[in-house]
């Protein structure tokens, strides 16, 4: 009688302790970028999901020639607005020079649509430096400032959340909710667009919400 021979039962290996220490050493960092993406990922939805009247409001601001201008200046004219700084280091620009492209890309029906970029650092943003920062985009691109109180209004008013961060050797940074916000000749919200759209993406959904040529 043939005897069957014992089935050898494969034992997995241990992790190494030095290993499991160094994936113990990550686990918190994960779970801190997890938790960053998907409050990001929660507020994207949270705003887009609210209705169009619970966002957006009046606003009187300082463009880069110091005069105050308010939302009736631009009746008439659909407006994007974009809130951020000039000392950001990658979001703001990447973003103006994107919505740049969007518009020329749209032609003679983004000449209906004015940029306007609304800082959310007071302190250092005054009107001369916001005007130096938005021409490097576009000239089309209109600038406003203000003090906290009347920036404090406008941010409240688009939900849009701005937090300084710790300061360090070269200054402080705002970690800021990245929306654009597209509003109609009467200042009402048509729509709202992530800032991560490539520059042909944010120009079709323009072209989709605009009113028919």
């Amino acid at each position: 009688m043939n005897r069957k021979k014992p089935t050898k039962i494969a034992l997995t290996k241990p992790m190494p302790l030095s290993r499991w220490q160094e994936w113990k050493k990550i686990f918190p960092l994960l779970g801190i970028i997890l938790l960053l993406f998907s409050g990001a990922a929660c507020l994207r939805i949270f705003l887009t999901s609210q209705k169009h009247t619970q966002i957006g409001g009046p606003y009187a601001l300082v463009n880069g020639q110091g005069q105050i201008v308010t939302q009736a200046a631009f009746g008439g004219h659909y407006t994007l607005l974009y809130f951020g700084y000039t000392h950001c280091v990658d979001i703001c620009p990447l973003t103006l020079a994107t919505v740049s492209a969007a518009l020329d890309e749209l032609g003679k029906r983004g000449e209906s649509i004015i940029p306007v970029f609304i800082s959310v650092d007071p302190e250092r943003d005054t009107p001369k430096v916001l005007q130096d920062y938005v021409e490097r985009f576009s000239p089309r691109i209109v600038g406003l400032t203000g003090s906290e109180a009347q920036l404090q209004s406008v941010v409240k008013a688009f939900h849009v959340s701005a937090r300084r961060q710790a300061p360090n050797g070269s200054g402080y940074l705002i970690d800021h909710s990245s929306l654009l916000y597209f509003m109609d000749g009467q200042n009402h919200l048509v729509g709202m667009i992530p800032v991560d759209a490539s520059a042909h993406q944010i120009a079709s959904e323009l072209r989709r919400l605009l009113p028919p040529s």
